[in-house]
């Protein structure tokens, strides 16, 4: 590349196009100013778009990461700019996803005096960045874009930050941009032992009730297909942690079903009468194991992870196999004998006929008066044929819709996992339909998240972004509510909420919308929004103690699940 003099500013744009980013979010302020002037230049590269807060900002560039797998670019300036960022940072450090966040920051000869909408961004999301930088010279800022990229990307992905300071946007620079290829001390992929892969495949050989639980780690390497292979080969029964759903087809043959507090009965029940575990891309998060020292204790662990520190950091493993999912996957699946379980996969549908009849069916085919849950999220799935994104806020919506609508194709699946963001789903589905935009997104949100995030209703709008947004209204914080009512004495202590007309307030932001109160006028209203070809806001009034079942009591062992109150 020819070296030309530009400002630190410009720089920072040309490293951005460099590297293939087509979207950046975020919120222009006095510190970030000149890359925002610098960006005026390039509208016709790279789309911007201007959310309302910061907070929205990080979690579309999070939703945009997930759909694409490619790292969510966002923009903030100094002091409380870059401080709305760090729930978001959190949120994607905890999920393993791509982010690079670029902040504005007081000129440096004034870090350290408490200038005017100074913070020290670094230190604050030093805990929550896979890797932060502060940039105080423009000659700086191509290395440090491009090692921000690699690092975000390779690996276990992460969020990074590179906080600028306003005079190295100003100073200038001979650019020359050249792409991180490798840095000494960072191994983003452990070497592959295949004497632990020989092991493994022995280990699960010999196994009478395997069990496969995968977690995004799959969807990351895009090991999807070599997942497949696996359970195929082995006729393995495999489950999926919540960020794991749609790694495979929810209507495989081998698929049991969801594991953890909201998951399905059989894949928690029997994962304690299971001899071998064959864990991959997942980390044993608490939500999943329950108590720990009752979990498993029955399996030889197999450990399939690309990250050496979540290695017997929950459960020790009995043979770790350290590296990248898609290719140990497919190492594994070359050692290990043809082989079917019928009678232990027999098990798991012996399990779904209980839950079903006591739980299911109740719930996506109701006969009481009130609408629950299920059967909105039953319809949404069938009249998309089960092809569109689910993104989802936190709360008891997440988890039924994550329960209940179906997945035929991966990167369909978009919710806050580790961290439990409320706010999160709005703008994450922004995100999500930007980086995917020929396909549906439906964002499933509660009334109490959706109002944390309601102003991101501006910037669909702008932006006139297609996204279907379905307002499960309760008026209550209904997995609190849930909690109070059955571990509380149903002291419901400020759960309920007095709710605005979410509708008049989506007319006011010029999104077309409806409310569904009888069961009557669901499956139009959804058909409604499924057809209207721009934004809509269905608000759906359900039962106000409509509640998640099955479910582990915090503390409980999985295979205490209970199926009702």
């Amino acid at each position: 590349m020819t070296k030309k003099t530009v400002s630190g500013s410009q720089a920072v744009i040309l490293s951005l196009l460099e590297e293939g980013v087509d979207t950046i979010f975020g919120y222009p302020g006095g510190a970030i100013m000149p890359i925002y002037d610098a960006l005026y230049d390039h509208d016709k590269n790279v789309k911007h778009i201007l959310t309302r807060h910061e907070q929205g900002a990080v979690h579309a560039a999070e939703g945009y990461a997930r759909v694409t797998g490619k790292a969510g670019v966002c923009f903030a300036t100094s002091g409380p700019g870059a401080t709305n960022l760090i729930t978001g940072i959190a949120d994607a450090m905890i999920d393993s996803t791509p982010l690079v966040c670029i902040t504005g920051q007081v000129a440096s000869p004034l870090l350290g005096t408490d200038a005017f909408q100074e913070s020290d961004v670094v230190g604050i999301s030093m805990p929550v960045t896979k890797w932060n930088y502060q940039i105080t010279t423009p000659e700086e800022i191509p290395e440090a874009i491009a090692q921000a990229f690699y690092i975000a990307q390779t690996g276990r992905p992460g969020p990074v930050l590179l906080d600028i300071t306003k005079d190295a946007q100003f100073g200038a620079l001979d650019f020359e941009y050249k792409k991180c290829r490798k840095i000494r001390s960072y191994v983003p992929e452990p070497q592959i032992d295949p004497f632990k892969v020989k092991e493994a495949a022995d280990i699960i050989d010999e196994a009478k009730k395997p069990l496969v639980l995968f977690g995004q780690g799959v969807i990351i390497a895009q090991a999807e297909e070599e997942l497949k292979a696996l359970v195929e080969k082995t006729g393995t029964p495999a489950a999926w942690t919540l960020l794991g759903l749609s790694a495979l087809p929810t209507d495989h043959p081998l698929n049991v079903g969801m594991l953890g507090m909201h998951g399905n009965y059989g894949p928690n029940l029997l994962t304690n009468e299971a001899d071998v575990i064959i864990a991959v891309g997942m980390r044993f998060d608490d939500r999943v194991t329950g108590k720990v020292t009752a979990y498993a204790g029955n399996a030889k662990i197999i450990h399939l992870e690309i990250d050496p520190s979540e290695i017997n950091k929950i459960k020790n493993a009995t043979v770790a196999v350290l590296g990248n999912a898609k290719k140990t996957l497919k190492m594994l699946t070359d050692n290990v004998k043809q082989n079917r379980h019928d009678d232990w996969l027999a098990r798991f549908r012996e399990c779904d006929k209980i839950e079903n009849e006591k739980i299911i069916h109740k719930d996506l085919f109701p006969e009481k008066p009130g609408l629950t849950m299920g059967e909105v999220i039953r319809i949404a799935g069938d009249k998309t044929s089960h092809e569109a994104i689910l993104v989802t806020d936190v709360g008891q919506h997440q988890m039924v819709a994550s329960r209940y609508f179906k997945f035929r194709q991966p990167r369909s699946n978009v919710t806050s996992g580790g961290l439990g963001t409320m706010g999160f789903g709005l703008p994450a589905s922004m995100g999500a339909q930007l980086g995917a935009p020929d396909r549906t997104v439906i964002a499933v949100i509660g009334d109490g998240g959706f109002q944390m995030t309601i102003q991101e209703l501006g910037t669909i709008a702008q932006n006139k972004l297609p996204v279907k947004i379905i307002i499960l209204n309760n008026n209550f914080l209904g997995m609190v509510r849930q909690w109070q009512q059955l571990f509380f004495e149903k002291r419901y202590s400020f759960t309920e909420l007095q709710n605005p007309d979410f509708i008049a307030i989506g007319k006011g932001f010029g999104i077309e919308g409806h409310k569904v109160e009888v069961r009557e006028d669901l499956e139009t209203g959804i058909q409604k929004m499924i057809d209207h070809p721009g934004p809509y806001l269905l608000e759906v009034v359900i039962e106000k103690e409509d509640n998640v079942f099955p479910m582990v009591p915090t503390g409980a062992s999985v295979s205490e699940i209970m199926l009702e109150p």
